[in-house]
């Protein structure tokens, strides 16, 4: 052995009860686990005394927002600290590849309130592959697996245009979502409140699920809303995949706004029935209230269309802002999900330039109250300003919703954390940790081991990786060693950026990446790569 784990509580990823054992590791993989009272026990040069510590599979956040930062930050605590040891990036829709020079340039705009404006950056791909080889070339401080964005896609051949694709864009868009999957994709992500991917009529996306399910992979859509009508977008995405007989994983599944209180359980009854009719469906939450997104993706999407720059010549025209204005207050636009904007419950979290710094933290009502003007004047003045680039939260969840949800057999966990900005979702520093603590040791909504399969193992069956999410001889040895007595969430809404307590080592491929409480230099993570299809 290179290392033995000694006398852990090894909580295995399937939901089964924990027990002690050592645990031996060789070439960064589980090779030996040796149960107490099991005969002899295995030696090595190094040895890490776990007693008191549960030794689980390395967590697996389903939505993360990383795609710049895993190369920005090669320390990445964020994410580490929380005993994360894979990311899948990529997510709702936009991201880094497949793109050229001219959407390169549109998505670090539109997106730079997620990752930042790509400053510092050196962009040295334009395919999925390259994306993933940039990562293995550099060394990243955790696994990173990546979703097709059709967004991306879908700018690449169209544009920003707000009409349905015709028959050759489609079977572009469709080369272009197998040839990211050939390069090592693990499936598709939509972006349905996103322009320009909201565009794309359901037919267009049946077909490219089509494609992903050629491959064995997987389409996670954000879907067209998490507000007025809800159930109604998350029964579009199941007959969609259907249809195309493609799995379905639903990003952040959560229900918010006063409209859908209490209605997580007429969800569970819809993926229940498609469940129990034959549907591969799965979905993740971060085990929060507020969301978290730009500024600008509370814009209708009709004022989007043509891109970044169009929309801002848009916000600069005084009727055409005052029909955005309308769409946002009165009507209830599709980028706020269908419901009249509540600017008490918008918070500003993150800009781009450091002159709006003192928007950070207030509320667009709090801060229109203090410049004596009405809340979308500030939004508009701040979009403008701050060339889209402003990020916010929302405070629009419903406590029983998410727990309900985080119940569900089908449930994984997925931080949905934006790492840049200012004051970022504490969801970014603290997801896993507050599942453990809060949710598991405080509240008992999940017992201990049920909660670790479901940041383990189901991801990890999801992604159709055969070697990781279970502590198991031969499988690869990422592992977490956390205390369950003292597990937490650090971050807060106030303090967004504090580190969790209670993990003090995580290994990645058996090399310790955060060792007594510290991050090492370590940089084990490596792309993670789509299994060929059965």
């Amino acid at each position: 052995m290179d290392l033995v784990i000694r006398d852990a509580r090894v909580i295995d990823g399937t939901g089964a009860p924990a027990y002690r054992a050592d645990v031996g590791i060789r070439d960064g993989r589980i090779a030996v686990i040796a149960r107490e009272g099991g005969g002899s026990r295995p030696g090595a040069p190094r040895s890490l005394d776990a007693d008191g510590l549960a030794l689980a599979p390395g967590f697996i956040d389903m939505h993360a927002h990383s795609d710049l930062a895993l190369l920005r930050d090669p320390d990445l605590s964020a994410k580490v600290a929380q005993g994360v040891t894979l990311d899948v990036v990529g997510q709702d829709g936009l991201s880094y590849a497949p793109v050229d020079d001219r959407t390169l340039a549109d998505t670090c705009a539109a997106i730079a309130g997620w990752n930042g404006d790509g400053a510092g950056i050196d962009f040295d791909w334009r395919t999925v592959g390259g994306y993933l080889d940039r990562l293995d070339r550099q060394g990243i401080a955790v696994n990173a697996a990546y979703l097709v964005p059709q967004g991306t896609v879908r700018m690449l051949v169209m544009g920003w245009e707000d009409r349905a694709a015709g028959p050759a864009e489609t079977e572009r868009m469709k080369a272009l979502v197998a040839e990211g999957l050939e390069q090592g994709a693990i499936g598709m992500s939509s972006g349905l409140t996103y322009p320009p991917g909201m565009y794309a009529p359901d037919a267009e996306l049946t077909e490219l699920c089509r494609v992903v399910a050629a491959y064995g992979g997987y389409y996670c859509p954000h879907h067209r809303s998490y507000g007025a009508g809800a159930l109604d977008a998350y029964a579009q995405m199941v007959a969609v995949t259907r249809e195309a007989g493609c799995a379905l994983h639903l990003a952040h599944a959560t229900l918010n706004f006063d409209v859908n209180k209490g209605c997580a359980p007429d969800l569970l009854a819809l993926l229940d029935a498609a469940l129990t009719d034959g549907a591969d469906i799965t979905l993740d939450t971060y085990p929060y209230l507020a969301g978290c997104t730009t500024l600008a993706a509370l814009l209708p999407g009709w004022a989007a269309e043509g891109g970044p720059q169009a929309t801002l010549a848009r916000l600069r025209d005084d009727a055409t802002a005052w029909r955005i204005r309308h769409a946002m207050e009165v009507e209830g636009a599709d980028g706020c999900h269908g419901v009249p904007v509540d600017w008490g419950t918008v918070e500003i979290s993150g800009v781009r330039r450091a002159a709006l710094a003192g928007h950070v933290g207030k509320t667009v009502a709090a801060a229109a109250r203090e410049r004596g003007e009405a809340p979308f004047a500030t939004a508009r003045r701040l979009l403008i300003e701050d060339r889209l680039g402003a990020t916010v939260l929302q405070h629009v969840g419903h406590e029983e919703n998410v727990r309900a949800i985080m119940r569900h057999p089908a449930h994984t966990g997925g931080s949905d954390g934006i790492l840049h900005g200012l004051k970022p979702h504490p969801r970014a520093y603290g997801t896993f940790p507050r599942y453990l603590g809060r949710y598991v040791r405080e509240l008992g909504v999940l017992g201990l081991e049920e909660c670790v399969a479901h940041l383990t193992s189901r991801p990890a069956a999801r992604l159709r990786l055969p070697d990781r999410g279970l502590v198991r001889e031969g499988h690869r040895a990422d592992l977490v060693l956390f205390d369950p007595g003292t597990v937490a969430a650090g971050s807060t809404f106030e303090a967004p950026r504090t580190l969790p307590t209670g993990i003090p080592h995580v290994l990645i491929d058996g090399r310790f990446v955060m060792k007594d409480g510290r991050r090492t230099d370590v940089l084990a993570g490596r792309s993670v790569r789509r299994a060929p299809a059965d």
